[in-house]
Parts: structure tokens; sequence; C-alpha cells
């Protein structure tokens, strides 16, 4: 009994010692751009995230190519969740349109479905956010034609600081939403 209640007691110690978790949001930029949608309606699969961008620690490129991250820091949501999410919401703007995360959100299939393949997310040792891989676009519920887009992003960084980081990223996901947009649109 006297060692069930020492282990309790231990357990309590600690957990009241461990501090709590600082959260960084990554906040959507809006998007100046307005194209007329070739379609009535878009689907964004979950985007495809590196591992250490799919993490909840804040990751960052050190010289000579490391890739370290930040174990005090989390981002405040699941960063594939919080991508997916923004380039909804970014291109149900530029193409008003109807444009959901999947699991689709409305009746019937979407007229198009979006796949991102991200292969690098990160702050740059060099004092740039990239943002690079792929995006493919293909017809689900109308004929249109299936296209495999590359892209390559990169965004200055004011400095190295965690506000910095998610500011540049906010941009580079909005050149993206606006690069998919333009497939999407005229």
């Amino acid at each position: 009994m006297m060692t069930r209640t020492f282990c309790f007691a231990l357990f309590a110690a600690l957990a009241a010692c461990s501090a709590p978790i600082d959260r960084l949001a990554m906040t959507p930029q809006a998007s100046s751009l307005e194209l007329r949608p070739l379609v009535g309606s878009a689907m964004v699969r979950t985007v495809s995230l590196p591992s250490y961008a799919a993490a909840e620690e804040v990751a960052r490129e050190l010289p000579g190519g490391l890739i370290a991250s930040n174990d005090d820091v989390f981002w405040a949501d699941d960063p594939a969740r919080a991508v997916t999410l923004i380039l909804t919401s970014s291109l149900s703007d530029i193409l008003n349109t109807d444009v959901g995360p999947e699991p689709w959100p409305f009746v019937g299939l979407p007229d198009v479905s979006i796949d991102v393949r991200v292969a690098r997310m990160l702050s740059g040792a060099d004092g740039a956010f990239h943002l690079t891989g792929q995006f493919y676009v293909g017809g689900d519920g109308i004929d249109f034609r299936n296209t495999a887009n590359s892209f390559d992003i990169s965004v200055p960084m004011t400095d190295q600081s965690l506000p910095s980081i998610a500011t540049a990223q906010a941009a580079a996901l909005l050149q993206l939403s606006e690069q998919i947009a333009r497939t999407l649109g005229r």
C-alpha cells in the first residue's frame, strides 16, 4: 500500500512540474486574386507532408542541412489538417465556388479533386521558407483534363523567429493556393 501511495505522489509531483506547451498558429493570408471558375466544385484531399513537417514540433533547417525541431513550441493544429484547410479556404475565396476538404462534405461528387504532395516545407538556413512538391488535379464528377503540376516556392523571412516562420509559411501557402487556382479558373 505504501509503494502505491508513493508512486501516486511521485506521479502527481512530476505532472505538476511539467510546463505548459506554447502553440503557434498557421494564420492564412487573403488573396487579391479572383478568377472565374472552370468547375462548380473541388475537393482538396488531405495534404501529404514530409514527416518533419507533419510533426507537431516546429522544424527548421540548421546550417549544414540538419533539420531540428523546437520541442518548446508546437503548431496549434495538426499540420496536415491545417494546410488542407488553409488551401481549401483560399481556393474557395479565389474561385468563389464550393471547395471542401476530404472527406467531401457536400452531397454528390465534386467536379474535381486536388491532391497535394509536399516534398519540402521548411524554414531554410538560407533565410527563406521553402515549399516544394507537386499537385494533381483530376475530374471526379465531370470530364476534366487530369494534370500534374510542380511547385517550388521560396518566401524570404525577416529572421528565424517563430512568428517569422509562421508568416512566411502562410505566404508560401497563399502562393500555392493561387497556383492551384489558376489551373481551375481564368
